[in-house]
């Protein structure tokens, strides 16, 4: 049986993505890790900050929040979230954070393809 090669990587081994809303940083991906069937980035949004409205066509996006709490919306519901909650959103869903507390809301996000894709709405 051949082993399959392991990927370790630390959250100061890769670059930081930085927007005027927050920030990410990918972990996982096709681009990090070839064999890679998943996306894992780590994301935050500063406080009173939204991300824009976009949807993934090709995969759905698991979202944990590890700290802070945002308002989220998907399609015309928002959902309240904070430490401790998950959210799933669909492949295709169009959806946006907006943080509403005082310290940056960082979450861990998970999507359910190698090459997320991401479409913005207008």
């Amino acid at each position: 049986m051949s082993r399959r090669k392991t990927t370790i990587v630390g959250v100061n081994d890769v670059p930081t993505q930085e927007f005027p809303w927050g920030a990410i940083k990918w972990l996982c991906n096709g681009e990090i890790d070839a064999e890679a069937q998943q996306t894992l980035g780590v994301v935050f949004i500063n406080p009173g900050m939204r991300n824009p409205a976009h949807s993934h066509p090709n995969c759905e996006e698991l979202l944990y929040v590890i700290a802070g709490q945002c308002e989220h919306g998907i399609g015309d519901e928002e959902h309240h979230l904070e430490a401790g909650m998950l959210l799933r959103i669909p492949a295709g869903t169009t959806h946006s954070a907006y943080n509403s507390g005082w310290e940056p809301v960082k979450m861990l996000v998970s999507y359910s393809a190698p090459e997320r894709e991401m479409v913005l709405e207008t």
